[in-house]
């Protein structure tokens, strides 16, 4: 069996996204689905029977959370300590340059399906592949936006073939890596506002996020209630929410 062609398969999610598409991926947190205009992302809305009361992420990485994000030095610096010095997943929820490029080649539709209250999500340190396509993203000026690829409630698939018939018919391109780095924890990537230091979605590492942000920031997260008490790791149950 060939190597995993990671250059290649950026190209081509960032070719099917351009012209209008939605692609299924893999995360290390996980499979997960991304477009790039309103389009195609309320098309993968639909496939996942999703709540208006959610939002979509922007997939990214540390040189577009440093480009987009508009926060704070302290919560930049959280954010690097995970990154760069934990190697940890994360998604980052802070204000945003709406002048940007990035979320400026968004229609408003989309952009208002993907931002609260003048915060966007960034999630970013997930993979080699997400890491190229957000390489590519940037120099290319093509926003990509997206959720976990699932029916919504039915928590986020680790493998391709677990990946639900409506998004796959969905998608114009899936990717297929197999199972996924963090599959162990069940829930998708750990999400905190970096600016209020609420987690608004206890995902994977969390306990690792917990113990970079105590010793290094003096930062107390509330504890995990555990996966039988909140399965997603959602925290903000029936209000609106990042994906």
């Amino acid at each position: 069996m060939p190597r995993l062609d990671i250059s290649g398969d950026a190209r081509r999610v960032l070719d099917v996204v351009k012209a209008g598409g939605v692609c299924v991926f893999p995360t290390d947190v996980g499979y997960a689905g991304v477009g790039g205009c309103e389009a195609a992302l309320m098309r993968f809305f639909r496939a996942k029977g999703r709540g208006t009361h959610k939002r979509n992420a922007m997939l990214g990485s540390l040189a577009i959370h440093d480009e987009v994000h508009d926060m704070p030095a302290r919560g930049r610096e959280m954010i690097r300590a995970l990154v760069l010095d934990y190697d940890l997943p994360i998604s980052a929820i802070g204000p945003f340059r709406a002048d940007h490029p990035l979320p400026r080649a968004l229609e408003p539709g989309a952009l208002a399906a993907s931002t609260e209250n003048g915060t966007l999500a960034i999630l970013m340190n997930v993979g080699a592949l997400e890491e190229e396509m957000a390489r590519l993203a940037l120099a290319e000026t093509q926003p990509l936006f997206g959720s976990s690829a699932n029916l919504t409630g039915t928590g986020t698939k680790f493998r391709a073939e677990d990946v639900q018939a409506p998004i796959r018919d969905c998608a114009d391109l899936v990717i297929d890596y197999g199972l996924r780095k963090y599959h162990p924890y069940r829930r998708s990537s750990t999400m905190i506002d970096f600016t209020t230091l609420e987690v608004v979605r206890i995902g994977a590492c969390y306990e690792l996020i917990q113990d970079v942000l105590r010793r290094h920031f003096s930062v107390e997260l509330p504890p995990d209630p555990g996966l039988e008490a909140l399965p997603s790791g959602h925290t903000r149950a029936g209000q609106q929410v990042h994906a």
